[in-house]
């Protein structure tokens, strides 16, 4: 498999951390180039983790895996991004609060979203053990493109939220549980 290949499949994975990635700029007052770094290192970081972990398991446990990532992948974008809704309407009655807690990146909500959004990139590990792909490159160019990608997701996603906090909040937590309710419908078919 070549550097095309890789790079489109790198591309088609780091969409729902796109996604994420402008819901997560929406929150920010300002860009903050080291909570923007971090979301990157987090989401570039599990798509390349993932698909190792899934070369390793190989297709041993293929039938397991596949059967349940869907519903992981659904309970957790559903949870964040209900609670997101919700922040979201409670900070229309309040705008002063605006800024408080905006500069502050949440760990475990960034690696529940982390884990969430590079699950599919489990099963595409397995399938780059069945077809004999040379790991390290894969994952190097895997985990870089969705770095990137979720980098230029935080700018835009700060970009329309000065403009539109409340609004554009609460229309991220919507997508994230429609991106949620896909994955699993998907995963249902």
């Amino acid at each position: 498999m070549g550097f095309v290949e890789l790079f489109s499949i790198g591309v088609g994975l780091s969409m729902d951390a796109f996604a994420v990635s402008v819901c997560k700029g929406l929150k920010m007052r300002k860009i903050n180039y080291k909570h923007t770094a971090l979301i990157g290192l987090f989401f570039g970081g599990f798509q390349a983790l993932m698909p190792f972990i899934g070369w390793l398991l190989g297709k041993q446990f293929e039938q397991y895996i596949t059967k349940i990532d869907h519903w992981i992948a659904f309970i957790l974008l559903a949870f964040i991004g209900g609670k997101m809704a919700v922040e979201a309407i409670r900070e229309k009655d309040d705008d002063e609060t605006a800024g408080d807690g905006e500069d502050v990146i949440d760990i475990k909500e960034l690696f529940m979203l982390a884990v969430a959004t590079s699950i599919d990139a489990l099963a595409v590990g397995i399938t780059f053990a069945f077809l004999q792909v040379s790991i390290v490159p894969a994952i190097t160019i895997i985990g870089t493109t969705t770095f990137v990608i979720s980098v230029a997701g935080v700018g835009i996603g700060n970009v329309f939220g000065t403009r539109f906090k409340s609004k554009a909040e609460l229309a991220g937590g919507i997508i994230l549980i429609i991106i949620g309710v896909k994955i699993l419908i998907e995963g249902l078919m």
